[in-house]
Formats: C-alpha cells, structure tokens, sequence
C-alpha cells in the first residue's frame, strides 16, 4: 500500500519494558499497571485512574458503579462507534440518541434537555475524532437534572476545551488504547473520575469484586480473599501498561508531530470542490486521533474504492449506529438528520504522527483525483 491508514511507533523502548515485565512474578495487573494509572491520572489532572481492558468496559464500569441499569436511560449520539450504545445495552439500560452537531459531528448539547425523560439517568457525550463536546453545557444541563456525565474520550487523551480536559467535568471520563489510538497496547483502557466515594467500588467492579489480586497474594502471602460484589473481568495487564509507559514520554511531542500533519493536509487540501472539513471550535486543542473529510454522500463509497485503487488506506468513522441492524430492530430508527448526513459523508484519511509531507500530497492528490472522477466505479 502506498500510505496506509495507519502505522505505530512502538519500538525498542516498548519492548525493553515487556522484557523487564517478563523478568518479574506477575504478568496481570500489578506494579507496572499502578504506575501506569498515577502517570495517567496525573497527565490528566484526575484523582484517581483505573486501567482496564478497553474504553467499553471503562464505559460499562461507570455505569455498573451509577448504579444505572434495567428501566434507566442514558443519551448519547449516533455518530460514534457502536460501543459507546452497547456498554449501556450491557449495563441493562436504553441508549437515547440525541442529534449532533452539523461543524463538529458531536453531540448538540442544545437538543439534550428535550430528550430527557423521568428514566433519564444519565449523559454519554463522544469527544469524537478528538475534539471535545461543550463540557461545560452538559455539565450545566446534568447538575440541573440530577443526571451522572460519563465521557467517551476514546478519541481524545490529549485534547482540551475551554480550558477543560476530558474527566475534568464529568464523573468519568473513559479512554481506549486500541491498535490504531495514540496511546495504544493493542487493546486496552482506561477509566478515570475524581470522587473518592466511589473508588473501591469501580477497583472491586474491575476484577469480579475480588478484594485481593494475585499481585496482592504474591507481596503479601496468601490469606483468604473475599468477593463483595458482582464484578466483571476488565482488568488491564502489566505487559500492557509496560508497553503504555513509555509512550506517555512522547505523548505531547507525538501530538505535535499529528498535529503538524494536519496542518499538512488543511493546506494540501483547501480548494478542492466537494469537500469540507469538521470545524475547530474557538478555545479547543483536538487531540487529533483522525483526520475526517466530508464529501458528497452520493459520492461517498466510489470515492473509497477510488483511494483503495491506488494504494491510499481509509476507513468511514462513523455511519450513524442507529442505522445498524441490531439498532435498528431493537430501538427504532430517530429521526436525526444531521447524524445520518454525517454518516453518509465522512471519510477518514491516513494519519499518524510519522506521516511525511510526501504522503500528505499523495493522498490529498489521489483525493482530488477520485472527487474530479465519474461518479460511477
């Protein structure tokens, strides 16, 4: 492939801590998971962080621990990956789609107050492609309802608005390290909140409500364990954190550098007819996971197969959910215009931190080439 979608950085440092990992006892949660939840915690200005196995189950844990579930409903968007919707299906409760932003593609803050309901119990907001949602009106909107506010910020460990980083305003903020995220193990997550009150009952949640580790049983000897709770099994590994720690060095140079591509593409790509770009809200760092472009919804597909042709890698982030079979038969179809429009539209290019100015105009040409071809292919 001449530019692929993707391509990670891991490296020498990575292994050199898998290796230190596998010279101890304890290969599942233990030490190197611990600091790799106090760096994270700390980056993000949180009390607490919880390493687990993905962003979904981070997003479950949050609800488990709300004590949100069969009877309850929780708004969210659309436009998203399907996880952010089945985590609430998991936790027993109804996702209800509110529309999104025609600029940003994010939940529109304006239309969440008309949805909620007395089984309203809470707000799942997605900081899509790394922009964060007005956290500062959901939160209003929450605490004059009495609603829990749980973030996705699968998309967006880096990013800040209004001067608010994700787990800032919301009771949680949930993140992914999958294969292709910025911070990745391969899989993985995370979970991070700031009320104390809940703590050990999110840690017991984590690991089948479990009130020892086998990291526990090892420092200490064995003694009789308990289990307190119903817990699930999301607990993150020390061979993951091992490979996350290092990263964590680079974080911030690894988002200028994605940063700097963007730059790329914003300039490479301006004047080309039928494209658009999501908007940059005023006072918002995009953590920059993605770089989308809009094109005609007719167009859409035949554009994809076109780039594929020559060798340029891209996905769709995202079509609307609810168009989904499952979704479909299970809660209907809303009537969201402007999630459907957007699900039509988007197209997501190559982009990672390593990515040359070369590759940039390469894909920004073979763009213009496909959008300037017949439609047909």
């Amino acid at each position: 492939m001449a530019v692929p979608f993707y391509r990670h950085e891991l490296g020498q440092r990575e292994l050199d801590a898998i290796a230190e990992v596998f010279q101890g006892a304890i290969l599942t949660t233990g030490e190197w998971v611990s600091r790799f939840e106090t760096r994270f915690a700390e980056y993000l200005g949180a009390r607490r962080a919880l390493g687990v196995t993905s962003c979904t189950g981070a997003l479950h844990l949050s609800l488990l621990a709300w004590d949100i579930g069969p009877g309850d409903e929780v708004i969210t968007t659309p436009l998203t990956f399907i996880a952010s919707s089945t985590a609430i299906l998991e936790a027993g409760a109804k996702p209800v789609f509110v529309d999104v932003e025609e600029d940003t593609g994010n939940l529109d803050a304006t239309l969440v107050e008309a949805a909620i309901t007395p089984r309203t119990k809470a707000i799942l907001p997605v900081h899509l492609y790394g922009h964060m949602c007005d956290m500062k009106a959901l939160r209003a909107i929450a605490d004059r309802h009495g609603l829990a506010l749980f973030e996705d910020a699968a998309h967006c460990v880096e990013g800040v608005r209004d001067g608010v980083r994700p787990g800032q305003l919301g009771d949680t903020a949930s993140f992914s390290f999958y294969a292709t995220k910025n911070l990745t193990c391969g899989e993985g997550g995370a979970l991070v909140w700031n009320e104390e009150t809940r703590s050990q009952r999110l840690s017991l949640l984590r690991l089948h409500g479990m009130t020892k580790m086998a990291a526990d049983r090892a420092r200490e000897g064995y003694s009789h364990w308990d289990m307190t709770l119903l817990g699930w099994k999301y607990n993150m590994d020390n061979i993951q954190a091992a490979m996350l720690l290092p990263q964590m060095d680079r974080l911030d140079e690894s988002w200028d550098r994605r940063n700097r591509a963007a730059r790329w593409y914003e300039e490479a790509l301006s004047g080309i007819e039928g494209l658009r770009l999501p908007a940059l809200r005023q006072g918002t760092r995009h953590a920059r996971h993605l770089f989308p472009v809009l094109v005609d919804p007719a167009r859409r597909d035949s554009v994809i197969r076109r780039l594929q042709g020559a060798g340029i890698g891209c996905m769709v982030n995202y079509r609307a959910i609810h168009t989904l079979t499952y979704f479909r038969e299970t809660l209907g179809h809303p009537d969201d215009a402007v999630a459907l429009k957007l699900g039509s539209s988007a197209l997501s290019l190559p982009f990672y931190p390593s990515m040359t100015r070369a590759e940039v105009h390469e894909v920004a040409g073979a763009l213009r080439e496909a959008l300037e071809a017949p439609a047909a292919l």
